[in-house]
């Protein structure tokens, strides 16, 4: 009809915030079994990627899980920087084994791996590129139900614990994307201190610079008010434009990364920076994960996604990587 076409091209006139729960702590992990039985979990999955499995964030999980009974089952095979064929992999797993509960022990990678891994084999019938964001995908709206997911961060950098973004590379096009939805944001988030400690100088370097650029970005996107307006809430996209709330986020996320991030880089005993740097990206997080992000994190993903020999110092060395 003529007024839902003119609705359609109005410009937004409202903003939606949306954020996992968030529980910060020294220590907290231990609490993550008894998470599992609150959500009902009898079937949990832990995911995490092969040199985290070795670490303490990972120990520390399973002994929870294990104190209070709960079968589980470890998957540990993500890739750092995800592809659809590792994404896959994940998803077929959690599909053979019907996870009621999801628990992810990681950085961003792991963190959106699973995510991908809960939202497809909740719905088994859809296809990888349903869900995934246009023109690469079809970008549908994600209408079931998905299981609970704990978000274990062991990076200062992502803020994937409180988003509901999941990036990937698109093997067949040579090009990084990824699906973002409210939906797939976890249940909850868990910021634990002491997993910073095993972090390496420079994945606390490159996760910080993330984490300065989510604060920057989101605090300069355009204006949600610029946007096209929707008719239908739940077509309002997770990424709305800076507004009066994420602006909080961002710019105290930036103030806090200003003054800890170079001291969270180069002293990994310094546990106030490294703290305050873990709040940060969460902090960042809830900003750009309302807001969205412009052209720098756009122009990453056809980098990242055609980089054929570089390797990270610090970072998985079984594939080239940026």
């Amino acid at each position: 009809s003529l007024s839902t076409s003119h609705a359609c091209q109005a410009k937004e006139y409202a903003f939606e915030m949306a954020c996992s729960n968030i529980r910060y702590g020294e220590g907290v992990t231990k609490e993550i079994g008894m998470d599992c039985k609150n959500f009902g979990g009898k079937h949990v999955c832990v995911m995490t990627d092969p040199k985290l499995a070795k670490l303490q964030p990972v120990k520390t999980t399973l002994e929870s899980l294990e104190r209070h009974q709960i079968n589980y089952k470890l998957y540990d095979r993500v890739r750092v920087e995800p592809s659809n064929l590792s994404l896959k992999e994940a998803i077929d797993f959690c599909k053979a084994n019907k996870f009621d509960v999801f628990v992810a022990v990681g950085g961003g990678s792991v963190m959106d791996t699973c995510k991908a891994a809960n939202l497809y084999s909740s719905n088994p019938a859809a296809e990888l590129l349903d869900y995934v964001n246009a023109p690469i995908g079809k970008g549908l709206p994600v209408r079931h139900t998905l299981k609970p997911l704990i978000a274990v961060a062991t990076t200062a950098g992502t803020g994937s614990e409180t988003t509901g973004t999941a990036v990937f590379d698109y093997k067949e096009m040579k090009a990084k994307t990824g699906i973002s939805n409210r939906n797939l944001r976890p249940t909850l988030g868990i910021l634990d201190p002491l997993h910073l400690e095993t972090m390496p100088e420079r994945v606390a370097a490159y996760s910080g610079i993330d984490v300065l650029c989510h604060a920057i970005e989101s605090y300069t996107v355009m204006p949600y008010t610029e946007r096209q307006g929707q008719e239908d809430p739940s077509l309002r996209p997770a990424y709305q434009g800076n507004n009066p709330i994420s602006d909080i986020w961002s710019l105290h996320a930036l103030r806090t990364t200003a003054k800890y991030i170079k001291r969270a880089v180069y002293n990994a005993d310094d546990k106030e920076a490294r703290s305050q740097m873990l709040l940060a990206s969460c902090f960042a997080g809830i900003g750009f994960g309302n807001a969205g992000t412009h052209l720098c994190h756009g122009m990453s993903y056809p980098i990242s996604g055609l980089v054929k020999n570089f390797k990270s110092k610090d970072y998985s060395d079984d594939h080239p990587l940026v």
